[in-house]
């Protein structure tokens, strides 16, 4: 009787994720986005994001720099300079110029110098997220 009941019962469906491939687009608007912050996107046509994006990290990075905050270079001694190295590198192009340019030494002497030292990390952070956010439109995750 027990069996004959578990048979009526209709199967829950299976829920399935659906898989994403890898596209080209994605890969390039990824590299793109964390290289110039915004390109990503621009690239993809989603022109006011895109420039959003870029407007605000630039700022940001600018801002922290102007502020005498600090760009960290590679260093496995210290983890919070490991981490600072990571945000800092997230602001792909501007992290390079930055080092060229032998520009954010820091100013240790000065409260706001440990602000904008904030700013130029949040800012690489921030580039991070939305070249992800340009590889989840390339490979038509979100649209």
């Amino acid at each position: 009787m027990a069996n004959e009941t578990a048979k009526s019962l209709p199967a829950k469906p299976a829920i399935v994720e659906p898989e994403y491939p890898v596209t080209a687009m994605g890969v390039g608007a990824l590299v793109a986005g964390w290289l110039i912050p915004g390109l990503g996107h621009i690239i993809q046509k989603r022109w006011i994001r895109g420039l959003l994006i870029f407007v605000s990290v630039l700022t940001m990075f600018f801002f922290g720099l102007g502020m005498e905050g600090k760009i960290y270079t590679f260093n496995t001694g210290d983890l919070l300079e490991i981490l600072g190295f990571l945000g800092n590198i997230g602001a792909g192009a501007l992290y390079f110029l930055a080092r060229v340019q032998e520009w954010g030494q820091g100013n240790i002497h000065r409260a706001l110098a440990d602000y904008g030292t904030k700013f130029i990390i949040v800012a690489g952070l921030l580039n991070v997220i939305s070249a992800i956010d340009a590889y989840h439109i390339g490979i038509g995750k979100k649209k």
